[in-house]
């Protein structure tokens, strides 16, 4: 096992740039050795003061400048397969944020090739599953020490949202989370997706069924809510109810902050530092690829739902590969 890892960063927007200081002030074991976009400006912005590291706009030539153990992936989601193909080629491992590409079709091409590499080398920030929360609700599902699970009860609140965010966004960017969340407490497939909405807040722009409910259900029926409103003008608030057959679980529960960042800041340190730390041994650690284009599929029957208040949408998945299982 090598004693440092050398990470190439892809993207130096606001996600790229707020792995780039995590790793620089606060991670064990790792330093940034390359930075790659194809705003030049940016990136040197990016990695001022960190000693050794260099830009690139060519993603090829980073990968194969010797000077890269991993990559770190933090450009928009279309933009992720071009990333992700040629790096698994490498052999390289992955931490790519959320999601893995935007739709499932291409999200299952990166399982494919991941598969025919016959190694997991890609971890998909889903941060929520290192939030300690998330985790004890997880432990008393896999320990059954309150019986089964029976139902999980949400709510993700915004302060407020872009100006370009749309329908489609509750979805694919705010619920996404909530559909590999759900996943990974009750460690159970989602089968079916559906979106109700209501009375619209006087903020929600043009088009923004604001608050909704998305309802969803697993393989053994669990019954799954996630309260939605996203124009709040109030807080960040994400919270669990856990509902077992002797005991009933929260988490989060007043906890409001400013933004997602400071709501879940120890759990992305967690999550970079097990990468990190998995990547120097030789493993992998948190969601992989197969839990990208879940989420992905879920992603698409919320985006059916949500076109079509009130009926319930089918999640659509691909036999899981043997690599995954």
């Amino acid at each position: 096992m090598t004693q440092e890892l050398r990470i190439a960063v892809v993207g130096a927007g606001r996600m790229g740039s707020d792995h780039i200081e995590r790793i620089r002030r606060r991670m064990e074991r790792a330093r940034i050795t390359a930075i790659v976009d194809i705003d030049e400006p940016k990136a040197r912005a990016a990695i001022d003061g960190i000693e050794g590291a260099k830009v690139y706009t060519d993603f090829t030539e980073a990968i194969e400048s010797g000077e890269v153990d991993a990559v770190l992936v933090a450009t928009p989601g279309f933009l992720h397969e071009q990333v992700l193909l040629p790096t698994l080629t490498a052999g390289l491992p992955i931490l790519c944020e959320k999601p893995l590409t935007p739709d499932s079709e291409s999200a299952w091409r990166v399982v494919q090739a991941e598969a025919a590499a016959g190694r997991r080398l890609i971890q998909v920030g889903f941060m929520r599953r290192f939030d300690a929360g998330y985790r004890a609700v997880r432990a008393a599902v896999e320990s059954g020490e309150h019986g089964e699970l029976l139902a999980l009860d949400c709510e993700h609140i915004n302060p407020e949202v872009p100006d370009a965010y749309t329908g489609r966004n509750l979805i694919d960017d705010t619920v996404v989370h909530e559909f590999d969340g759900m996943r990974f407490l009750s460690g159970e497939e989602i089968v079916s997706v559906r979106v109700a909405g209501g009375r619209r807040s006087k903020h929600a722009k043009k088009g923004l069924m604001d608050p909704a409910q998305i309802q969803m259900e697993t393989e053994s029926g669990v019954r799954i809510t996630v309260n939605t409103h996203v124009t709040s003008q109030f807080g960040y608030a994400v919270t669990t109810r856990a509902s077992f057959e002797d005991a009933h679980l929260q988490e989060g529960v007043d906890v409001v902050t400013p933004g997602f960042e400071e709501r879940f800041l120890d759990a992305y340190d967690a999550e970079v530092q097990e990468w990190i730390d998995a990547c120097l041994a030789g493993e992998l650690a948190g969601p992989d690829a197969w839990d990208g284009y879940a989420a992905a599929a879920c992603c698409e029957a919320g985006l059916k739902a949500v076109e079509d208040l009130g009926r319930s949408y089918p999640v659509s998945l691909q036999e899981k590969p043997e690599l995954y299982r």
